[in-house]
Order: structure tokens, then sequence, then C-alpha cells
């Protein structure tokens, strides 16, 4: 196998590790506090620190830096590629630190405002969300530089303690749920656990402390690659103003995306109770395939095809990103069918939900899953412009992505409710995929197609659909309603593996 697939693949499983402590810890908050009013000030209050890390070092300076780092390392070698890394850690840092004293002292105005986060709030519940905002940005600044470092190992082609890096934060938020929050101790495996009864709060320091976890487990690598800090900015320097040049235009991109979210929560909150939190919830379970196949799959290209660009290597490039587009379509359509029509049951289990919730929850799920597709897919478009240093087109069809997240969205959250914001994304996300891979085929001169990978994903999807409905029509009543769950999505993703065969084989072939 390839350095790519060897890579890929390691992701996989620990990204699907990953989303399965991120599902046990939304479980246990679920459980904790139900589809409460603190609950929903809790998912709220996470918006604008998450725009900031997002901007500054999750998303921005992330994507803008890998393929300018990649580029030092194989050309002028690893300790150039670290004084790099210093500037760039540095800036971001003095920049998050600015940024978050402003949230901090506006978080009043940006809270309450109507076009704030959550008008639509009592004030008592307000106060909640500007309190947790606030504690919320100490995290935030921890992740300024640990978000940096994870890119910086994965510039290095070292991808398994960044990809233990997001466990470590799980873990960090669960002990925040079942140490720090509860008011009663809660007993695992016969173990009583301490209890704070620092209710909704214990959460936000299970985030703090998530954070620091998060950036702890990465150190060793960046011992390994004989890290030397060094503590200059130098915006003068040429390597920093590459970054610069492709981050800019990138941090548009980041700024759209989380604005999406803060536009997503500003109609839910007008919304019934529970709303935001369905959302929450709904683009959780959607993120759990994307991740593990879209994610994880580009997260181990962008280094590898940076490096091809590097080398000039055109017609490799076309090649890997055609197959990797191939791979997502091929996987991800028949998922999002097995999950959408499966999962209800189960979900109403774990969650602790009424009918009621369990079928909101869903009727969100569903409508995030059809975007699933979309989603993944660009993953691997937007990555094939930041290999090229190329962040301008992804910028405006993000801007696109925008304009059409906030004229759609007025009309379907009052027609549709909550389910019509996941739909709101679903059809955003998809045209910016399709608008970019028609730009990549036609001005970059590669040719991305399906061929045969579409009636094949189409026919496995329907398989799958078949035999989910069917097992549904034939078990329901007869066994646990959870077992029907389990039993119908086991068996609808051995129906439509035999149709997209050929893709699952091409992901140890890249």
């Amino acid at each position: 196998m390839s350095r790519l697939t060897r890579n890929a693949l390691m992701l996989f499983v620990l990204l699907a590790v990953d989303k399965g402590l991120a599902i046990v810890r939304q479980v246990m908050i679920a459980r904790q506090f139900d589809f409460s009013k603190d609950l929903d000030a809790f998912n709220i209050a996470n918006n604008l620190p998450d725009l900031l890390f997002a901007l500054i070092s999750g998303g921005a300076l992330a994507l803008a830096f890998i393929p300018v780092l990649t580029q030092i390392l194989t050309k002028e070698g690893r300790p150039a590629a670290w004084e790099l890394f210093s500037r760039i850690a540095n800036l971001a840092f003095i920049g998050t630190a600015v940024l978050a004293l402003l949230v901090a002292l506006l978080a009043d105005p940006l809270v309450r405002s109507e076009i704030g986060v959550a008008p639509g709030f009592s004030g008592v519940q307000q106060d909640v969300v500007i309190q947790l905002m606030r504690l919320n940005l100490i995290a935030t600044l921890i992740f300024s530089i640990s978000g940096l470092v994870m890119g910086s190992l994965q510039a290095n082609q070292h991808f398994f303690l960044p990809a233990l890096a997001p466990m470590l934060y799980n873990l960090g938020q669960i002990f925040g749920a079942v140490v720090l929050s509860p008011d009663k101790p809660t007993v695992v495996a016969g173990i009583q656990l301490p209890a704070f009864g620092m209710g909704v709060y214990g959460l936000v320091y299970g985030v703090i402390l998530g954070a620091v976890l998060h950036l702890a487990i990465q150190i060793p690598g960046l011992i390994k690659f004989k890290f030397h800090w060094s503590p200059k900015i130098g915006l003068n320097d040429p390597n920093v103003r590459r970054v610069l040049k492709v981050m800019i235009p990138r941090l548009g991109v980041m700024f759209c995306i989380q604005l999406m979210f803060v536009v997503r929560d500003n109609l839910a909150s007008r919304l019934a109770e529970g709303s935001v939190s369905a959302l929450t919830y709904g683009w959780m379970i959607q993120q759990v395939p994307e991740t593990i196949l879209g994610t994880a799959l580009g997260m181990a290209l962008l280094p590898a095809i940076s490096e091809l660009v590097a080398l000039e290597e055109r017609e490799k490039f076309r090649d890997t990103i055609e197959k990797c587009v191939r791979i997502l379509f091929g996987l991800t359509l028949p998922v999002a069918v097995v999950l959408g029509l499966g999962l209800e049951p189960l979900v109403k289990v774990v969650f602790d939900l009424t009918a009621a919730q369990a079928d909101l929850m869903m009727w969100v799920t569903r409508g995030f899953l059809v975007g699933l597709v979309g989603h993944a897919i660009l993953e691997i478009a937007a990555r094939s412009y930041y290999s090229q240093q190329n962040a301008v087109i992804p910028f405006f069809s993000a801007l696109m992505t925008l304009l059409v997240y906030v004229s759609l969205g007025l009309g379907m959250y009052r027609w549709l409710g909550a389910p019509g914001i996941a739909l709101t994304d679903t059809a955003a996300y998809s045209l910016q995929t399709v608008v970019l891979l028609v730009v990549l085929n036609r001005r970059m001169g590669l040719r991305v197609t399906l061929g045969d990978t579409l009636p094949r994903a189409v026919l496995g999807a329907a398989a799958a659909g078949l035999v989910v409905s069917g097992l549904f029509a034939l078990l329901t009543g007869r066994i646990p309603a959870v077992a029907v769950s389990v039993s119908s999505m086991l068996a609808g993703g051995a129906a439509f593996v035999p149709f997209v065969w050929k893709e699952l084989r091409s992901v140890v072939r890249l």
C-alpha cells in the first residue's frame, strides 16, 4: 500500500473511534440535560468561540499552512519548516487573544441583538449563554496553538498523534458531563464517580480540560521531529507572506462557514424549545460518516497532493483527485440511505428521548444526511485548490454558499421548522461542491468524473433501502426496537457492498 493509503486507513479507524467517543459524550450530555434550555444555551454559546478557532488556526491557517510547509519540507528541510511554524504560531496566538478579548467585551450585544446568536431566548437564558461563551474563549486560546501543531505534524506525514488529539478532547468533555456537571454521583462499571454539581458550567470546564489534553498529546510529536521554537513573527518573511496570501481568502471561507452556524442557531432560537439541540445532534450524526470517510481521506490527501504539486506531477494529481471523488460518492450515498431509514429506534433509546423529540431529531438528521455526499466530496474538492495554494476560488464558492443559506433558510425554517434548516444546509453545501468540481474540470484542465460509479452507487443505495425497510416491516414488534434498528442497518450495509466493491478496493490503491 502507498503511504497515502496507509495514512487514510489509519485515519478511518482512529476517526471512527473519535466519533464513537463523540457520540458517547453527546449521549451523556443529553441524558444529563435532556433537550432543555440549559443545553440549548450551551450549544449556542460555542458558536463564536468556535468561529475564532476556525478562523485563526482550526481552518483558515491549517489548510493555508500545510501546502506551504510541505513545500518547504520537500525543498528546504525541517529546520526551515519549523522556523515558519514558529512565526505562524506566534501570529495565530496573538491574533486569537485580541479577538477573544473583543468577543468577551462585546458578548452581551453579540448574544442579545436581533442579528446575534440567540435573539429568541429569554433574558435569563441569554445571561447563561454570555457567561458560557466567555469561559469557552479559554479553550479557544489553547486551540489556537494546538490546531497549528496538528497541521505541522500532518505536513510531516505524521497522522497518529493528531488523530488521537480529538479523542482526548472528547474524553475531557465526557469528564465534564459525568463528574463536573451532575448533582448526584454517576456509577460507571460499578464505580461511583464524584459529582461536583456545576450544572451546565461543568460542560464548559470539560471543554477547557479537553483543549489542554488536545494540545498535550501532540507534544511528543514535536519532540520526535525536533521542533525548535523561535520568538519571531516576521511579516516580511517571504514564506510567512505566502501563507498569509492563501490564508486571507481562506479566512473568508471559514468566516462564511461559521456564520452559517450562527444563522442556523439564530433561526432555531425562534422555534420550539429543543430545536437548537435537535440541529446540533442531527449535524453530529451526519458528521460521523462524513468525518470517517470524507475528512479522513481529505486529511491524508492534502500533504500528499501538495507534494505532487511541488514536484509538478500533474497527471498523478488529477488521477488521485478523481479516484477519491469516486470513492466518496460510492460509499456515502448508500450510507446516507441506511442511516436515514434505520436509525430512529436507536436514537430514541440511546438519547432517552420522547417520541416527539426522537421524531424531530430524525427528520432533522435526514435533512442533513441528504447532503452527506456533497459534504464528503467537498473535503476533496476544497483541498484540491489549497494544495495548489489557490484559496480565491474556494472563497467565492463559500460566499455563494452563505448567500444561498441565508436566503433559502429564511423561508425554509418558517415552512418546515428545524428540518427545513437542515435541508437548507444540504442545498447550500451540495451546490458549493458542484461548483468547485465544475471549475476544477474547466479552469484547471482536470477531468474529474463519476463514470460508472454513479449508477452502481444508486443501485447500491436502492438495494440497501429495500433491505432496511423490509427488515423493519418484518421484525418490528417481534424483537426489541433497538435490535430492529441495528440489525436492519447492518443488513443494509451488507447489501450495498457488492455494488461499490470497486470503490472499496480503490481505497488500498491510492
